[in-house]
């Protein structure tokens, strides 16, 4: 296999260790609700696993550790918001940082030779989704011959798949029976006669139905096919189970395995259905679905792992660009935003525990295991004994109230208010 998608690669290799198996899920959730920034956050939690194995070498207790990255997590968080930048009342701009978007994905995708082109398709395709994020009305079909750059949008859908014989191959204003029902047999040698009659009231019934097109999930034997020509019904047959379901969704319609009760069914419905050619290829082409704002991209190339690969980056572009209309808040890539963070997270690094850092260094000034020292101490001062202090002549945690261990408080307000003017900004 040969990819430079992270989730692929990761998906595809065998991993026993549990916090390996942490990273791989947390690969996959990125990828599906976001669909970009797989590999950059298995990285970073690699990172973040590296610190921590070299802080529990250094005897930090785990649950510091972690409330550590919580604490950094909330400060990085809280900076990411301040620096954003929001264009979502001024279209102009807000196109253009949707193309940002789009390029910037895509760069580091096998598209990135054709990036102008494919970026201007994924927006088109989401601006037309009118902000609901529905990427289900967003269909892709892979056709092998020609150039990525013969790729299009079809503002339309279109179904791989081909009418039968003998049927109208283009109907206006559309009726859709979409189907979920077996329609042939592999006793129809023994059972021959028995079985025409049953098609034949089964039939009848999806024909009491008023519709003038039948799509079905699984295969429809020769006969009812016959049946339905004949009744100048468009019958498609072995519309896969993605298939019927993202007709249903486009077509207002809902998928049926029961006909005995017409008025139960919800039939879909568009202005037109034809078949149409698309390279040397017999498609289904839908016009004017219910929901206005589906479409298709035609995917054209030599190699079918070219193919796949294009398939999956135009996914991950298409991601973003919907989670960037539900929420227009944008920030600048390149390690900028990265480098805004480490620097809010290092604030925060160099306020707490440099002020911890006294206690270890007067542990380790006394010959004392500092972090055992500092650790007592801290849950000390948790459990609320405000007075408690290190005991450098006994090596454990004192009193400094009995001990008569005192400093000036105006020293200490001196660096202490610099300190939180700096927090108060940042809030």
């Amino acid at each position: 296999m040969v990819t430079n998608n992270g989730t692929t690669i990761l998906k595809n290799i065998g991993v026993d260790n549990p916090a390996a198996k942490v990273l791989v899920d947390m690969s996959r959730v990125q990828d599906d609700e976001v669909g970009d920034g797989t590999t950059s956050v298995t990285i970073l939690a690699a990172e973040l696993l590296r610190e921590a194995e070299s802080l529990i070498a250094k005897k930090v207790y785990p649950q510091t550790i972690i409330a550590g990255w919580r604490e950094a997590t909330k400060a990085a968080g809280e900076h990411l918001l301040n620096s954003a930048v929001d264009h979502g009342s001024d279209e102009v701009k807000f196109c253009q940082d949707l193309m940002n978007i789009a390029g910037t994905t895509l760069s580091s995708k096998l598209l990135t030779h054709h990036k102008d082109h494919f970026t201007r398709l994924a927006v088109e395709a989401v601006l037309r989704l009118k902000g609901s994020g529905n990427l289900e009305a967003f269909h892709v079909i892979k056709k092998l011959g020609g150039s990525l750059a013969d790729s299009y949008l079809d503002k339309g859908f279109l179904l791989d798949k081909k009418i039968g014989v003998n049927q109208p191959k283009r109907i206006e204003n559309a009726k859709i029976l979409i189907a979920n029902t077996r329609m042939d047999t592999d006793k129809i040698k023994i059972f021959g006669s028995r079985v025409r009659v049953d098609f034949t009231a089964e039939v009848a019934e999806i024909e009491h139905h008023g519709i003038n097109c039948f799509i079905n999930r699984q295969l429809i034997d020769n006969y009812p096919e016959q049946l339905f020509g004949a009744a100048g019904v468009m019958a498609i047959e072995h519309a896969d189970f993605a298939g019927v379901e993202r007709l249903a969704l486009v077509t207002g319609g809902e998928i049926a395995s029961t006909f005995d009760h017409s008025e139960l069914v919800k039939l879909g419905s568009c202005t037109l259905i034809e078949e149409v050619m698309i390279g040397e290829d017999k498609l289904i082409h839908f016009s004017g679905v219910a929901l206005g704002e589906a479409c298709t991209t035609v995917l054209h190339d030599a190699s079918q792992h070219n193919l796949d690969e294009a398939e999956s980056s135009l996914h991950d572009a298409l991601c973003v660009l919907a989670q960037t209309v539900k929420d227009s808040r944008t920030v600048y890539g390149g390690g900028c935003l990265e480098m805004l963070m480490a620097h809010a997270v290092t604030q925060l690094a160099n306020r707490t525990p440099a002020l911890r850092m006294l206690p270890t260094i007067i542990a380790d000034n006394a010959g004392c295991e500092s972090a055992d020292m500092v650790a007592w101490l801290r849950a000390a001062h948790s459990e609320g004994n405000t007075t408690a202090g290190l005991d450098r002549r006994e090596g454990t945690i004192g009193d400094m109230a009995v001990l008569g261990i005192t400093e000036n408080n105006c020293g200490i307000y001196l660096y202490l208010c610099p300190l939180s003017y700096s927090l108060s900004l940042d809030i």
